[in-house]
């Protein structure tokens, strides 16, 4: 094979290796573009990471301590619902499984189906925070006019009390924000 020839080759060979590993750039950026919403969510569930709750299956048992929870309820801008706590606040201890409720209407003429999504503050009690059923986990369908209870079961992990940032928080707000599922036809 003559030098001319050699040369093009090499060239060639150059020119497919950097044309592979684009491709193969290409198709992991793409993965972690689809990926990222996902792991962002196991990230922020697993560390607490801007008040995100933990979810579980039994409180461990109370322990001497009590703490104050404040409930807070919102709707979407547009979604025809009222949505509130039934209490405003309550003590608990921590460790304890509890429960509150919330009680959603349907203002509307037509029926709608929401959304809940949630958070504590202060946020560094958020991995502490655990809940063992509620609402938030699937969607709601209110028929017009129907009021609807809605509970969450849940417990403050006794290991806040550990943690050198969260274990002098003596007030944790559970937080509520209702969305329609399909803003065209439920937000009307």
């Amino acid at each position: 094979m003559s030098a001319p020839a050699q040369a093009d080759s090499a060239a060639t060979k150059r020119q497919l290796r950097t044309a592979m590993f684009a491709v193969l750039g290409i198709c992991f950026m793409t993965g972690v573009a689809w990926a990222s919403i996902p792991l962002y969510r196991l990230f922020c569930q697993v560390t607490g990471l801007n008040g995100t709750t933990q979810r579980g299956l039994e409180a461990p048992g109370a322990v001497n301590k009590l703490i104050r929870i404040d409930f807070d309820s919102n709707v979407a801008p547009g979604m025809k619902w009222r949505f509130r706590p039934e209490a405003g606040s309550e003590t608990v201890k921590i460790g304890a499984r509890d429960m509150a409720f919330f009680t959603a209407t349907n203002t509307d003429s037509k029926p709608i189906t929401g959304t809940a999504t949630f958070n504590v503050t202060p946020s560094q009690a958020g991995k502490y925070f655990t809940k063992i059923q509620c609402f938030c986990f699937t969607q709601q369908t209110l028929q017009p006019g129907e009021t609807q209870r809605m509970p969450v079961i849940f417990f403050v992990d006794p290991k806040i009390m550990d943690d050198p940032d969260a274990r002098d928080v003596e007030t944790i707000t559970l937080s509520y924000t209702f969305y329609p599922v399909d803003s065209a036809k439920s937000a009307g």
